[in-house]
């Protein structure tokens, strides 16, 4: 299990990372979307590259932000059953949703926006918008944000047959628990 857990680390250290990436570009696409409002509706003065670039920022938090959403496990769940479910049978219906649900649909997901990305690098695709900006940083979001969350439930998948295994996890590795949602 070692080489596996130390894959699982690697991968929520790079998950962490784009996270705090994605915590970034919250706050610039807010002080860009400010400075965007003021200089528009202040002094007339507007720059479609700019709103753009907010919508840009967007997707980075999304697509960048997701598998560390993932990893400190805050993802929404629908939750009829699983929050009344003993920790063990919690670990088992993790596994089993991360192996048939979650692995393979974010693996073709990344696979099938590769040539969305590769298409726009190609032609060097810009916006039609006058001062648009070029289409290939953003398209490449998304395959590399799908890539992220596959690798990402592969490690949470390790994790909890580790943890199904009896074998302990130090603290701030796994997420496991979840608290059912007040309302």
């Amino acid at each position: 299990m070692a080489p596996f857990l130390a894959f699982s680390r690697a991968v929520d250290a790079m998950n962490t990372a784009f996270g705090r990436v994605a915590d970034w570009l919250v706050l610039l696409a807010c002080l860009l979307s400010a400075g965007n409002a003021f200089l528009r509706y202040g002094i007339s003065l507007g720059s479609n590259g700019a709103l753009e670039a907010q919508w840009y920022m967007f997707a980075g938090m999304v697509m960048l932000g997701a598998s560390f959403t993932l990893f400190r496990n805050e993802h929404v769940r629908v939750d009829l059953v699983y929050g009344s479910l003993p920790w063990r049978a919690k670990l088992w219906v993790d596994v089993l949703g991360l192996a048939f649900f979650l692995l393979p649909a974010m693996a073709m997901l990344a696979w099938m926006t590769w040539p969305f990305f590769v298409e726009s690098w190609v032609r060097a695709e810009t916006s039609s918008s006058p001062g648009g900006l070029l289409r290939w940083p953003v398209k490449v979001l998304m395959p590399l944000g799908f890539a992220l969350i596959t690798a990402q439930g592969l490690s949470e998948l390790i994790k909890r047959i580790a943890l199904l295994r009896g074998i302990e996890l130090p603290a701030g590795r796994i997420h496991a628990n979840y608290e059912r949602p007040e309302q």
